[in-house]
């Protein structure tokens, strides 16, 4: 496309009139094992770029000597980062493809910045851990292994790269495997894959290696295209936590005159009209009578669904309440144990620590309680007998809370089971926690 005025994309990235589901996905590694160029390489190769975003990059790679066309530039925005040849901080790119949307969370490799990876890993459905075929695993490998299970990311990728500098040798691939699938037995992986490939050169990204015939496996965009995610979330436990009460007192239609719905988003189980839910924390039960969404009403719905819920009766619900069935309740508690990731440089997390909980759209105070122990994040390693977490550590801990949360284990639900740690002098952010029990 020469004659394409700036601006355009190289070919559309997706039709519009193709149903597409997004797939959130992280991407974590040690320096310099290719994520930034793994991601250009992808946004690349599915045409997902603009053709004056190629010229800069081409204009770069020039600028800096290089002899190639360096896809990493795509990924690494910022000039400082471009200059020192790092990349800092947590990068959103997204792409697409006619079967699926992608939103991409690039993080950094290095321990200081733990609390990166479990920003980007937070929502990922799925993880790819970038391995250099030169270096095998690594204590950083192994340590974006654990913190992706920590995290329940349903789906595991370990990505071997720059198959090319050895070769394309299948002995090194799969001793490289049979090392990660040893130490994956320690862990609660759900769903764990292996793919060799060349970033650079783009074998095995999105089109198949005639160098690594010897791997039957698809190429790392057609696993990431097909992998199945409508199951990982919970379809069982009905959840709703309620964010606003819609009442448009003034509305000139008489049938929104007397309307009341219950926004929302789901965050487990499926719901439809003529169902029995229970409100959360008065008791009381009710049915729900339709269920609105911007583009109407619909029969059902199902997580993240963002939907307004029209009840039978007229209960006193308002944010932070809770919808479930009668008979499926989550806990109810003030009392909270959490692993918890410190992500305050400014304040350590002790005991007698007082925060603010973030718990779905219900806010309330804290006070900690314990600390149990320090979680060596590269040997797994329990240190008790601890009085604080500093930044980027992690640890259990125990909450004591002001009003009682509507929470489940971060295990059986990402949603209710996680809580956003706030500085009560400050607001903010310094700490991020999956709930393992409560009392």
């Amino acid at each position: 496309m020469p004659d394409a005025p700036e601006g355009t994309p190289v070919v559309s990235p997706w039709r519009k009139d193709r149903h597409t589901d997004i797939l959130r996905l992280a991407t974590a590694g040690s320096v310099d094992d290719g994520k930034s160029t793994l991601i250009g390489r992808l946004l690349y190769d599915s045409k997902a770029i603009f053709e004056d975003q190629l010229a800069a990059v081409e204009r770069t790679s020039k600028a800096r000597g290089e002899d190639y066309t360096n896809l990493a530039l795509l990924t690494d925005g910022l000039r400082a980062e471009r200059e020192q040849g790092i990349t800092i901080d947590v990068a959103y790119r997204y792409f697409a493809t006619p079967r699926r949307k992608f939103i991409i969370a690039d993080t950094p490799g290095h321990i200081q910045y733990t609390r990166n990876m479990v920003t980007g890993a937070s929502t990922a459905d799925l993880a790819i851990i970038l391995v250099d075929a030169r270096n095998g695993l690594t204590e950083q490998s192994r340590r974006h292994a654990f913190l992706a299970t920590l995290l329940r990311v349903p789906h595991l990728v370990l990505a071997v790269n720059k198959m090319d500098l050895v070769g394309y040798d299948q002995a090194v691939f799969e001793e490289i495997a049979a090392e990660f699938t040893a130490f994956a037995a320690k862990l609660d992986i759900g769903d764990l894959s292996f793919v060799p490939i060349s970033a650079l050169h783009g074998d095995n990204v999105v089109q198949r290696s005639e160098n690594m015939a010897w791997h039957d496996g698809p190429p790392l965009l057609s696993h990431l295209e097909h992998v199945h995610i409508a199951s990982d979330r919970n379809l069982i436990d009905v959840r709703f936590p309620v964010q606003y009460v819609i009442r448009p007192h003034q509305a000139t239609d008489p049938e929104l005159h007397d309307y009341r719905g219950y926004a929302g988003q789901v965050a487990g189980g499926v719901l439809k009209p003529g169902d029995e839910v229970m409100h959360l924390p008065s008791g009381m039960t009710t049915r729900i009578s339709r269920i609105d969404t911007a583009r109407g009403a619909v029969d059902e719905a199902f997580p993240p669904m963002s939907v307004t819920l029209v009840l039978d009766d007229d209960l006193d619900i308002s944010r932070g309440d809770l919808l479930c069935r009668p008979h499926n309740q989550p806990m109810i508690t003030q009392d909270v144990e959490a692993m918890v990731c410190w992500m305050s440089e400014s304040v350590a997390l002790t005991p007698r620590s007082r925060l603010i909980v973030k718990h779905t759209t219900r806010t309330v105070k804290a006070l900690v309680r314990d600390l149990h122990y320090r979680l060596d994040v590269n040997t797994l390693h329990r240190e008790e007998g601890i009085d604080r977490l500093g930044l980027n550590e992690i640890g259990r801990t125990t909450l004591r809370l002001t009003q009682p949360l509507f929470c489940d284990p971060y295990s059986r639900n990402r949603q209710t089971g996680g809580l956003i740690l706030i500085d009560e002098a400050t607001s903010g952010t310094v700490g991020a926690a999956m709930i393992t029990e409560g009392h």
